[in-house]
């Protein structure tokens, strides 16, 4: 389907501003002009975000693919040139270069967009550039295949954690954590195979393994894994390595915990055992193999934070609901207990609000969750 089937008026104006921007990158967009263009795509909205002149708008419906494809390589590649020069605020850029990028696979939009590029926009202080260099990721999580592609881009992956664990933006957390969450799903060889759920909400989709490849870079490459302890790590550690304020290094750890009891029940062992116990000896000060899970658990967060603690209270709660549904090992039973004793002996908190958590979940889960609480929190 062409635009001469659906028309797309003032695209024209808006590729000849695109060439002015390009001339002079300290140029304001004229807003106008790609919200009459991009208000009458008629195609997927990939992140179903859209921003025009009134900001940032949510929940769009997907439609089909249709006036999209012939823009894209009009006005893809010059949005691509802009960004990484642009001085203005790239919003609105941003927004329209997702439109663009929804009927595209990761391997074709590489094909358009460098490394480099996902990276710069990676690291821009813009949120809207980080969501657009999220979105692209988000791509490689349509299939194994590509999820493989993405996890042999050291660069991209490590910008893509930084920024996901750094950035001070709800949004940009918010949308690093869905983008992780998918990869690490389509990409798990040792999947639940009939996928897990939880109250009526998919924790893991049910579909065939993955390759892998996006978990070995994640937990098996010393530089990714090191990178992940440090930017969650409190200490005197940070003002030398990373310079990360107290507020940055919360803001990373609620992250962490709030994803990690999904990972679990994807691939619990690859949460629970490390092939770098050094590295919890350097960030945590704790010996043996116990993996993120471990660290995040008991050796990451200051306890005497209220806030912190209450985050550590919902991620006990929820990897302990979506255990209970997650097939059966004793190696699990056994971790499990062990990490509910470890953490609960030095937190009555805690303790309370795990063997209350039946009270508070649906009544038609609520006697199978308190007997699943007792077997872990038996002596």
């Amino acid at each position: 389907m062409d635009t001469d089937t659906i028309p797309v008026s003032g695209v024209d104006e808006l590729d000849k501003h695109l060439d002015e921007l390009i001339a002079d990158p300290t140029l304001p967009p004229i807003v106008k002009l790609f919200d009459d263009v991009e208000l009458q795509l008629t195609g997927k909205y990939n992140s179903n975000t859209l921003y025009t002149s009134g900001g940032w708008h949510t929940d769009f419906p997907a439609l089909e693919d249709a006036n999209i494809l012939p823009l894209i390589p009009r006005l893809l590649p010059k949005i691509t040139e802009i960004l990484q020069q642009y001085q203005q605020d790239p919003a609105i850029l941003c927004s329209l270069a997702i439109k663009l990028l929804g009927p595209l696979n990761f391997t074709q939009i590489l094909s358009l967009a460098s490394e480099n590029a996902i990276i710069q926009a990676m690291r821009s202080p813009a949120p809207s550039a980080n969501i657009l260099a999220m979105t692209v990721l988000e791509k490689a999580a349509k299939s194994p295949s590509e999820a493989a592609i993405l996890a042999a881009m050291k660069n991209v992956v490590t910008h893509f954690l930084t920024q996901w664990l750094s950035a001070p933006q709800v949004e940009v957390g918010e949308k690093g954590s869905k983008v992780l969450g998918d990869l690490l799903d389509v990409d798990c060889d040792t999947r639940p195979p009939d996928g897990v759920a939880v109250s009526g909400v998919e924790i893991a989709v049910r579909r065939p393994a993955g390759q892998g490849f996006m978990w070995r870079r994640v937990f098996h490459d010393r530089d990714v894994y090191c990178l992940l302890l440090s930017l969650c790590s409190t200490g005197s550690h940070q003002a030398a390595e990373g310079g990360q304020t107290d507020q940055q290094v919360s803001l990373a750890q609620g992250r962490l915990l709030r994803i990690l009891p999904r990972l679990a029940a994807l691939n619990f062992a690859a949460l629970t055992r490390t092939d770098f116990p050094e590295l919890n000896q350097r960030y945590a000060n704790f010996e043996g193999n116990g993996g993120l899970l471990h660290f995040a658990a008991l050796h990451m967060i200051d306890e005497e934070d209220p806030l912190m603690h209450l985050t550590l209270v919902d991620f006990f709660e929820a990897l302990l609901s979506i255990q209970r549904v997650t097939p059966f090992s004793t190696y699990k039973m056994d971790t499990l207990k062990k990490l509910i004793r470890d953490a609960t002996t030095r937190d009555s908190a805690l303790k309370t609000a795990i063997t209350s958590l039946p009270e508070r979940t649906i009544p038609e889960e609520a006697d199978d969750l308190r007997q699943f609480i007792r077997e872990v929190m038996a002596p």
